[in-house]
């Protein structure tokens, strides 16, 4: 079970950190990433992180904005946004792949649901 939580209304440029906890065991072994769907916008991929070497990935669209992380021991992985855009509204959900960690939304096979960002302008 995936948790979201950090979403909320913010103003362009500003900043929010996105939790997601996972339920479980072997964490670890979980490639972690963030897709987000906006309105009347198809899910698209935000960013992942590989479960064992940690390797990401993000998106052209947030490459630079946005951080990805993950705690192991806390089976929590994060995303801090900085210098929103309101491009960046969405709902943002947290998803698990056994193993993997890509950027393909068809690969993951946990999903949580969902947290609400709105960025004003």
């Amino acid at each position: 079970q995936l948790v979201e939580s950090g979403g909320g209304l913010v103003q362009a440029g500003g900043s929010l950190r996105l939790s997601c906890a996972a339920s479980g065991r072997s964490f670890s072994n979980y490639g972690m990433a963030w897709f987000r769907q906006g309105p009347g916008k198809e899910r698209e991929f935000v960013a992942s992180t590989r479960g064992i070497e940690g390797t990401k990935y993000y998106s052209d669209s947030v490459k630079g904005r946005f951080t990805i992380s993950r705690d192991n021991a806390k089976n929590t992985v994060y995303l801090q946004m900085n210098s929103l855009k309101p491009e960046d509204t969405a709902v943002y959900y947290c998803a698990a792949d056994y193993l993997g960690g890509g950027n393909n939304a068809h690969e993951y096979d946990y999903w949580g649901q969902g947290t609400q960002v709105t960025v004003s302008s």
